[in-house]
């Protein structure tokens, strides 16, 4: 009887145990911020974690941030990597960036634009993280530093291939489909601007303004828009390869953008894209020597982070580019071979005289844009001379509104 008594004494307790603990938060249950579930670090690891914009397979820009991140988990030892995606610009990024760092990541990555002043608030909460943010102007040059490239020489090589085509096929049009008005979106199409004018002096591009990075359907309908006003080829500055797709349905031609796998479509043209591997292996090596030191770090071609489909080591050219005159196919070679070596920068892209398309001369002969040109508004008040704020000779749009 005293044993009856006992035993069932015992699994009441136990019963209650068991209670107790399914109302107690496990220490291995994931943290959830809002809908976002943030990754945990390993132990006895450095650990890199990043947060996407996008789905991090988009086929564009946040495909190709991921795939860099992997090339860091491969390349880089005793590292691990865990990233965040289709995360907000604003008040959600902030959460997650505070999330990730109270975990104890190392390095974190931000990859949009509108991720900067988050992640600037939480690198002053942590100053022993390292916190780098893609695009953007920021930087206080202890733990927050600010990365991106000179995607302005590829996009103007990718303007001179566009300018010959639609001097070929009769119809010197182009369209920009731009994303967010912002220095960088203004300073990309201007480099498609001066590239498609090298080599097509007749043609001119129209522009349309999405306001989002990443929305297939909106960026299928823009594309649309522009072909059907026009343009024989369209660029694009968003993530989806949708304006290729469009081009195939319309028999005319689209240059896809971010992702070296972007360019499949039939009557993809071109795609200039990023390689962030290199970059991202470099940096985190770097942050574990104690020999980076977060700043503004603009790369540019000879880093091996950026590429021209069609025109790099082991690729072929698209049909579009292959049909083109040889002249213009071996230019366009011999530049970016020059750009490999650090021969032809940025700062050739922007080189005076450069006109904008009122006929005003905004960069005299002899002289070049600089880095805080080609970044700045003059109302961020940060003292650029040939600010970005202008649209080149051949665009017809106007300029658009800022804030």
């Amino acid at each position: 009887m005293k044993n009856r008594v006992l035993l069932r004494a015992v699994a009441l307790l136990v019963f209650v145990a068991m209670l107790l603990g399914a109302c107690q938060p496990s220490a291995a249950t994931p943290e959830k911020v809002g809908e976002f579930q943030i990754p945990e670090i390993q132990k006895g690891k450095f650990n890199v974690a990043m947060v996407l914009i996008g789905p991090h397979d988009d086929g564009g820009w946040s495909q190709a941030h991921y795939e860099g991140l992997l090339y860091v988990e491969k390349n880089v030892p005793n590292v691990h990597v865990a990233y965040i995606e289709n995360v907000p610009e604003g008040a959600d990024s902030e959460q997650v960036f505070r999330a990730l760092s109270r975990k104890g990541f190392n390095l974190i990555f931000g990859t949009s634009f509108g991720f900067m002043d988050p992640m600037e608030t939480v690198a002053s909460e942590f100053p022993n993280i390292t916190y780098i943010h893609i695009s953007g102007y920021k930087s206080n040059e202890k733990n927050f530093g600010n990365l991106f490239g000179a995607m302005e020489t590829m996009k103007y090589l990718a303007g001179m291939l566009a300018g010959a085509r639609a001097k070929m096929d009769g119809n010197p049009k182009l369209g920009y489909m731009a994303t967010f008005p912002i220095p960088e979106e203004l300073r990309l199409g201007n480099a498609i601007a001066l590239g498609m004018r090298k080599t097509c002096p007749e043609c001119t591009m129209d522009v349309r303004w999405i306001n989002t990075w990443h929305d297939p359907v909106k960026e299928k309908e823009a594309a649309a828009s522009l072909f059907d006003a026009g343009a024989q080829v369209v660029f694009t500055g968003a993530d989806t390869p949708a304006v290729a797709d469009v081009a195939t349905e319309k028999g005319k031609w689209g240059v896809t953008y971010d992702w070296v796998g972007s360019c499949k479509a039939e009557r993809c043209l071109t795609a200039p894209y990023w390689n962030w591997g290199p970059v991202y292996a470099k940096i985190t090596q770097g942050v574990i020597d104690k020999t980076y030191k977060p700043g503004w770090d603009y790369f540019d071609a000879d880093s091996g982070g950026l590429g021209l489909f069609g025109f790099m080591e082991g690729q072929t050219y698209p049909k579009g580019v292959a049909e083109l005159p040889p002249e213009v196919i071996n230019e366009v070679k011999d530049l970016i071979a020059k750009s490999l070596k650090g021969e032809f920068t940025r700062f050739d892209v922007f080189k005076g005289p450069i006109k904008n398309n009122t006929g005003k001369v905004i960069v005299p002969e002899g002289e070049s844009l600089q880095q805080i040109d080609l970044d700045q508004f003059p109302e961020m008040g940060l003292g650029c001379k040939y600010c970005m704020k202008w649209w080149a000779e051949g665009i017809t749009a106007e300029l658009p509104q800022t804030q």
